[in-house]
């Protein structure tokens, strides 16, 4: 997961009962075992040179979960960042919406007239991201740890 620039994940809202259970799938440690053109999507959504060379060489792991109170929280942890947001779906907050579309975990991210999807699928045991901005896709890859 990566933020942008103008990005603050400081609201916080609750999700349903019914959106943790669509969530479960998603609920869990994944590690990073592929990326692909993440330095252009990176690029594309305004990401300095230093930041986006750190960025290409951290693999971080995803962790999804479901709190006590029913938010639905996504943390992406590396050596270099941890970023952790804490949503309820189809909810605006801070510039994003996410939302469940197909099985799909989609987020919507919208600054200064432009916007950013990560369409997040759970396929064959991995989780995909697939990170858009405009023509420009990179897809990571993911395996849940035991």
């Amino acid at each position: 997961m990566l933020s942008i620039p103008s990005y603050r994940a400081s609201t916080v809202t609750r999700a349903s009962s019914s959106s943790r259970k669509m969530v479960d799938q998603f609920v869990g440690t994944w590690k990073m075992t592929n990326s692909e053109n993440f330095d252009e999507y990176m690029k594309a959504i305004g990401v300095g040179f230093a930041t986006r060379q750190v960025g290409n060489r951290t693999k971080p792991n995803l962790v999804v979960c479901v709190d006590d109170q029913g938010l639905i929280c996504l943390k992406s942890q590396s050596t270099f960042k941890t970023t952790e947001i804490k949503f309820k779906l189809n909810e605006p907050f801070e510039e994003t919406v996410m939302s469940l579309d197909n099985g799909k975990l989609v987020q919507k991210q919208t600054w200064d007239g432009k916007e950013s999807t990560i369409e997040r699928e759970v396929t064959d045991g991995k989780l995909v991201a697939k990170c858009k901005m405009g023509d420009v896709v990179a897809v990571r890859t993911y395996v849940k740890e035991p």
